[in-house]
């Protein structure tokens, strides 16, 4: 006789017929319901139990009331019908056109305050997609695309014109200056500042999240000491404590310029201005897709992915 094992068992169906048990509280009344004799359902009660090696139903009253196992038992088979239930209907969803997962690559210079204002939009319409969301920096954000790893990218700041299949549209323009914490040495100096004068003093740099030994490497003078950091926030957050100088975006700095934590030194070299686009491989974008890409059209959305770092 073949043993059961535990999946043998534990189906939907008997998930189910374990609940009428218990919601009736007794084994005629539920297979009543079922349109089942007491015996049998019974007998697949006591198969249940064998298979786990344990009595899921005390029945030495005249009400079958579930053991502490049986109400364990109970509470996950009630979650287990619900994960169904939802796969289920995601299944029925994704078959309409949209993706089962969406990966989202985002540069450190995007608002992550905007950002997650439009991931709360977007589940607030009940998708069946997973968002995954990627941080990237510099090259890294593109070669995330181009690598299969994200679905859109938004900030890239490098040259994409060369990539095949590839729909590129402007996201906006950020400026990039030159500060210091106002302790620093270089707050002191006179302006505008010389390259010669910028080497002596440690930069903070981000490291490119390119995978493929090709990323970009921003302001760094050779021979230069630089301390380099993760994500922008790190970046910033290092230079506010002096350990470093560097060039910050705007959008990041403008808070910090005004309370005097920050100031701007002006250098021989100009102002770093740069583009950033937003970009998608697909010539027939799914549901979701879409949905972030009708989002991008508004240039109040792009604005706010741009400009949008801080809360309240």
């Amino acid at each position: 006789m073949a043993v059961l094992r535990d999946r043998d068992v534990l189906t939907p169906d008997t998930l189910a017929l374990l609940q009428l048990v218990a919601d009736t509280g007794s084994f005629a009344a539920a297979a009543r319901k079922l349109g089942l004799v007491p015996s049998a359902l019974t007998y697949r009660i006591r198969q249940v139990e064998d298979a786990l090696d344990v009595l899921l139903f005390d029945r030495s009253a005249r009400q079958a009331r579930p053991t502490e196992a049986g109400e364990e038992l109970l509470r996950e088979g009630a979650r287990l019908l619900q994960e169904v239930d939802a796969v289920a209907n995601r299944v029925r969803r994704v078959a309409t056109g949209w993706e089962p997962e969406l990966r989202i690559a985002v540069d450190g210079v995007i608002s992550r305050t905007t950002l997650l204002e439009l991931v709360e939009a977007f589940y607030a319409i009940a998708p069946p997609t997973r968002l995954k969301i990627v941080d990237s920096i510099l090259a890294g954000t593109l070669e995330s695309l181009t690598s299969g790893r994200a679905d859109l990218a938004i900030g890239i700041a490098v040259d994409a014109s060369n990539v095949s299949g590839l729909q590129q549209l402007d996201l906006g323009e950020i400026t990039f200056r030159y500060v210091v914490a106002p302790h620093h040495p270089l707050a002191d100096e006179i302006q505008p500042i010389s390259d010669d004068v910028l080497r002596r003093h440690r930069i903070i740099a981000v490291a490119d999240s390119s995978r493929s030994g090709q990323g970009q490497t921003i302001g760094v003078m050779s021979g230069q000491d630089v301390l380099t950091v993760d994500t922008m926030q790190a970046k910033l957050q290092a230079q506010l404590r002096g350990i470093g100088a560097g060039f910050l975006p705007d959008n990041m700095t403008l808070p910090y310029l005004r309370s005097g934590q920050l100031v701007e030194r002006e250098l021989m070299r100009p102002l770093r201005k740069i583009k950033l686009r937003y970009a998608w491989c697909s010539n027939a974008p799914g549901k979701a897709l879409q949905w972030w890409l009708d989002r991008l059209q508004s240039q109040a959305t792009r604005d706010s992915l741009l400009n949008n770092h801080y809360v309240g």
